[in-house]
């Protein structure tokens, strides 16, 4: 799974990706410092299920924190889009096409209003942030709908005259773009249309399809980014205009602030916490010191600096995943190497136990004969759905 870390220039993307990665990517306030898509790995947080077994895990794939496994998550921090994207403004055709694996949009946005379209910064409240988030959902839309369209009347004709079923049309033209068939599915439930006669659809109809299969495959957090610059009241507002789309209010400058000092032993902060320590005061200058309490402010004022807590409303509230662990023995919840829960997987809720044998190794599905739900011992069959903090052994033919 990949999470796109999307918006226009000079809001923060960049700041953001490199708090939730720390990989340090140039960051600077003028537009278009990124000049080519940036890929690492952050991670989100999930119960260790070694909690209360009285057994330290051995994380292999993921760390665990007093108890709190970080689970990987792939990023990808695309340069700042501008508007007309989809029609290569901005090189936005290749921008747009880094985004084809992305699973969901996390938008970083200047809630402050202090960022004009092409990125130049403004004072705060020159801009509407909701127009932003609007202007950004057309984009992606106009980008689908031209990916969906091209060569349409021919493709469609061709099923049509040997009476292919459309999903198999609709599957060609969105290869490579991470929306699965029952994502197409679902949209062609949503959506009115003459599913026998694709050639007769319309340029709106394509596009109102492409609108359904953007929300339902490629979910969109938007962060207020720039918290610091505005008040609770007004992200509350822009909040409630932009819904349904789901926000949160974030500083993506404090977060990295406070992630750098802690790599380096002058504070003591997690992240996603609503609180840091100081190590040794005497050790940083009152510069730092001034810059650490302004952030202390922020934690006080919004209850965290949001980053960790956006990209996990995305992955767990907008991707609907969840983390399960397999194990090779469900007794003492190993694997052959004797390792306690060594590994943490995210999966859609609700996969089949089959499903995710397939995800360990291609060898386990094959081969499948049944699991194991290592907390109870019960047998699961093969259609299964997994919950969150499952612990699983697959059982195989051989």
């Amino acid at each position: 799974m990949e999470v796109g870390v999307v918006g226009k220039a000079n809001v923060g993307k960049s700041t953001m990706f490199n708090a939730l990665t720390l990989m340090d990517v140039p960051v600077a306030p003028y537009p278009f410092t990124t000049v080519k898509a940036n890929r690492g790995v952050g991670a989100v947080r999930a119960p260790c299920p070694h909690v209360g077994r009285g057994t330290p895990c051995q994380p292999g794939n993921s760390k665990c924190v007093d108890g709190t496994r970080w689970v990987p998550v792939s990023l990808i921090d695309v340069p700042g889009l501008v508007p007309g994207a989809h029609e290569g403004k901005g090189l936005g055709h290749e921008f747009l096409d880094e985004l084809r694996g992305a699973s969901g949009f996390l938008q970083v946005t200047d809630g402050a209003g202090a960022t004009a379209p092409d990125g130049v910064p403004a004072t705060v409240g020159a801009f509407d942030p909701a127009e932003e988030v609007e202007w950004l959902h057309q984009e992606l839309v106009e980008w689908i709908s031209e990916i969906l369209s091209r060569d349409f009347a021919k493709h469609s004709k061709s099923i049509e005259l040997v009476g292919g079923p459309v999903e198999e049309l609709l599957q060609a033209r969105l290869t490579g773009l991470s929306i699965s068939p029952a994502h197409i599915a679902t949209a062609l439930r949503e959506v009115p249309l003459d599913r026998a006669h694709p050639a007769r659809w319309t340029t709106a109809e394509r596009r109102e399809l492409a609108v359904a299969l953007l929300r339902i495959s490629k979910p969109r957090w938007v962060a207020w980014n720039k918290c610091d610059r505005t008040t609770p009241e007004k992200v509350t507002e822009l909040s409630e205009r932009i819904a349904p789309v789901l926000s949160s209010p974030t500083s993506a400058e404090a977060e990295l602030t406070l992630r750098r000092a802690a790599r380096a032993g002058l504070v003591r902060y997690t992240p996603g916490a609503s609180t840091f320590d100081i190590v040794d005061r005497e050790k940083l200058s009152a510069g730092q010191l001034r810059a650490l309490e302004e952030i202390r402010h922020i934690l006080t004022t919004w209850g965290s600096t949001g980053v960790q807590g956006a990209l996990e409303h995305l992955v767990f509230d907008g991707l609907h995943e969840i983390v399960v662990f397999p194990v090779e023995d469900e007794h003492r919840w190993t694997d052959s190497k004797d390792r306690v829960l060594p590994d943490a997987f995210l999966v859609p809720a609700g996969t089949p136990v089959r499903t995710f044998a397939y995800k360990i190794h291609t060898e386990l599905g094959e081969n499948f004969l049944k699991a194991i739900d290592a907390r109870t011992n019960r047998a699961l069959a093969a259609d299964h759905p997994l919950e969150a903090g499952a612990v699983v052994r697959v059982v195989t033919k051989r």
